[in-house]
């Protein structure tokens, strides 16, 4: 049977050595792996330039898959040499064509990377001056509703505390437990080195009640609701109903950032006392399994350690949390775009703000009340 392979043969003629090609040089054949390695070592051993003759007239057959690849052994040249068929020449001529050294890296300049650190100043102030005109919308909206309560979308705020509130219950309860078992284990290892078991209950009270319990709660509502006003918002801009709601004169912030911002808000501070609840309860529980501090210990001795003070600040910053949260969430609905491309980019970056935002105005309220409830 005739032999198809792809090769090379050395043969020396009256101009000098010469590289004849025998086969066929196609895709179908050359997909081989060990032909593809055995033809890669035949050219390897062949110098690319220089005296070195080609002779292609012997193949059986040539695509551009071998074209492209002798063109490349060639170094992207022709050889002073070469002795090929027109339809042969046609394919190498197309190689040559459509085969481009990457252009050279672009010298580094001190002013892009001024210009960029400016874009994104700008770009950065661009999205303050929106969340300052949301804030300063929300405000007279809430005197709009303040002097006629009976235009006020109730309907919409009760829908969203429904929905952002009551169904956000079982989640939350169900992280705040596992967060208070573990926090009470791992605060058991290093207590009971001491003999100083009693002071858990001194612990996971601060701790929850004054700061996880509410930036948990946060944290969770900022993915799960956060994301969800955005998308809400993000579709109908493109389905264009936003437009739709402009052409009717119907206000964006009196339909639609004031009932979610309104119920985030009062709904903020249930979930908060909730998943600190839930949180006391999986302390409670592994404290008395890991420490035998039992529950009626544990419950009599929480108000002492605790002041009230430190539950009407969780209580404030959930308030504050839960403002943000929606602020945020329809600062980035209201700046999709029409398309589903925009629509997921804000997404993402309306869970990514509401979580870094609730982390740091967390830590804010840290530092100035630091002495309150001590």
């Amino acid at each position: 049977m005739p032999d198809h392979a792809p090769r090379l043969l050395r043969v020396d003629t009256p101009e000098g050595p010469c590289a004849q090609l025998h086969g066929r040089w196609g895709a179908a054949d050359m997909g081989q792996r060990a032909q593809w390695r055995s033809l890669k070592r035949q050219l390897a051993a062949l110098p690319a330039r220089g005296e070195l003759g080609w002779d292609l007239r012997e193949l059986e057959w040539l695509d551009h898959v071998g074209a492209q690849l002798l063109w490349n052994h060639w170094g992207r040249a022709w050889p002073q040499r070469l002795a090929l068929q027109d339809s042969q020449r046609d394919l190498l001529e197309r190689a040559e064509r459509f085969s481009r050294d990457p252009p050279p890296p672009a010298p580094w300049q001190m002013g892009d990377e001024v210009d960029r650190l400016g874009v994104l100043v700008l770009h950065g102030l661009t999205h303050a001056r929106q969340i300052v005109q949301l804030v300063g919308q929300l405000a007279l909206d809430v005197l709009r509703l303040l002097r006629a309560p009976r235009r006020a979308p109730w309907r919409d705020i009760s829908g969203h505390l429904y929905s952002m509130g009551a169904t956000a219950l079982p989640i939350t309860a169900l992280v705040g437990f596992l967060i208070g078992v573990v926090l009470a284990y791992l605060m058991s290892l290093q207590l009971r080195q001491f003999g100083a078991e009693s002071f858990i209950v001194n612990i996971l009270g601060i701790s929850l009640i004054r700061e996880l319990g509410p930036m948990l709660a946060a944290i969770l509502v900022a993915g799960r609701s956060g994301s969800a006003i955005t998308a809400q918002i993000g579709v109908m801009r493109v389905t264009e109903e936003l437009d739709a709601m402009s052409v009717m004169g119907i206000p964006h912030g009196f339909r639609l950032v004031l009932p979610r911002a309104l119920g985030l808000a009062i709904a903020m501070p249930l979930i908060a006392v909730w998943t600190t609840l839930a949180a006391l309860a999986g302390g409670m529980l592994a404290a008395d399994i890991a420490m035998d501090v039992s529950p009626a210990y544990f419950a009599q001795a929480l108000p002492r350690a605790v002041d009230t003070a430190n539950l009407t600040l969780a209580l404030s910053k959930s308030v504050v949390f839960g403002l943000l949260i929606a602020l945020v969430g329809c600062h980035w609905g209201l700046r999709v775009k029409p398309n589903t491309q925009s629509l997921g980019a804000g997404t993402t970056a309306s869970v990514v703000t509401s979580i870094t935002m609730v982390i740091v105005v967390d830590a804010l309220f840290a530092i100035v009340f630091k002495n309150v409830g001590i």
